[in-house]
């Protein structure tokens, strides 16, 4: 091999091995960002199968898929953008592959609409999807700004009433009766306000460089604690009457469950968590992200021994 082959030949293996250091480099954070809003996006279509059954309505697994579709794109999506927050409170994404995510986001999405289209949801599933631009981004006229970011409980309030119409508009698809509907989408309207308040908890230091004062750095973690119980016992008072009153379905194994995990977590996680440890990531996850699964599974297996 004469010199200027040699050359050549180092320069190509320089070339390979540089691409292969960056793409390692990029590939752990880019999983971390991928897979971090897939237990959400279950859970999404999981609550969907729920408030279906609490409205006794024909149930479509296409549509509550499309739905765990929406939720996944959605926050993948926001993660994507990098917000200021993110930085902080998500720095094992630092380095991920934003194409790729955005890619992929816009896959999902698009797979999501185009199932809910076919029942005529399609307004319903573009919605998540702008409210969580508002939110983050916002929009520009001008010297006006128009953006949902901002604090004492607004982040909450915009999770809540989302998320809540999404979940009950696609479950009642077909119900004639707006009333059932309006409860299902207050329940959920006021959980996700509960978790995602939850979830605030670990996420202080981030939040305040955002400029966002949650309800735990805003009101303080015992009058945010009372908050969220008084909230939880009003909806779940609530979901209990509309059951007695016959606007609802028995199931006793969600309302029993969703009441006794709820007060379990808000009394067990609201309190500082920003230094949490895996045994703490792991009780969160299963609590709030994975409520909606252990309710399927129990009601499930409850349902086949009696």
């Amino acid at each position: 091999m004469n010199t200027s082959n040699s050359l050549q030949y180092n320069y190509i293996r320089k070339i390979i091995r540089d691409t292969y250091k960056e793409y390692c480099k990029t590939l752990l954070p880019t999983i971390n960002l991928l897979k971090s809003s897939l237990l959400v996006s279950v859970s999404g279509a999981l609550r969907i199968y729920i408030a279906s059954l609490l409205l006794l309505a024909q149930i479509s697994v296409l549509n509550c898929i499309a739905g765990g579709l929406i939720v996944y794109a959605v926050y993948t999506l926001d993660r994507a953008l990098e917000s200021t927050e993110d930085s902080v409170n998500r720095s094992e994404l630092k380095g991920s592959n934003k194409k790729l995510a955005l890619f992929v986001s816009l896959a999902t999405f698009v797979s999501g609409c185009y199932v809910l289209n076919t029942s005529d949801l399609l307004i319903l599933a573009l919605m998540p999807l702008v409210v969580g631009y508002l939110y983050s981004k916002g929009l520009n006229f001008g010297k006006l700004n128009l953006k949902l970011k901002g604090g004492l409980g607004i982040k909450n309030l915009v999770v809540g009433l989302t998320w809540g119409t999404f979940i009950a508009g696609i479950a009642g698809t077909g119900i004639k009766n707006p009333l059932p509907v309006l409860l299902v989408f207050c329940y959920y309207g006021s959980k996700l306000f509960i978790n995602s308040t939850i979830y605030d908890f670990k996420d202080v230091k981030g939040d305040l460089m955002a400029g966002i004062k949650t309800l735990p750095v805003s009101i303080g973690e015992k009058n945010t604690r009372l908050l969220l119980l008084g909230l939880h016992i009003a909806s779940h008072l609530m979901l209990s009457s509309a059951i007695i009153m016959n606007l609802l379905a028995f199931e006793p194994v969600i309302i029993m469950y969703s009441f006794f995990i709820g007060l379990l977590y808000i009394f067990r996680l609201t309190h500082n968590r920003e230094k949490e440890d895996m045994r703490g990531k792991i009780e969160r996850l299963f609590f709030v992200d994975g409520e909606a699964g252990s309710i399927v599974y129990l009601r499930s297996v409850i349902g086949n021994v009696i």
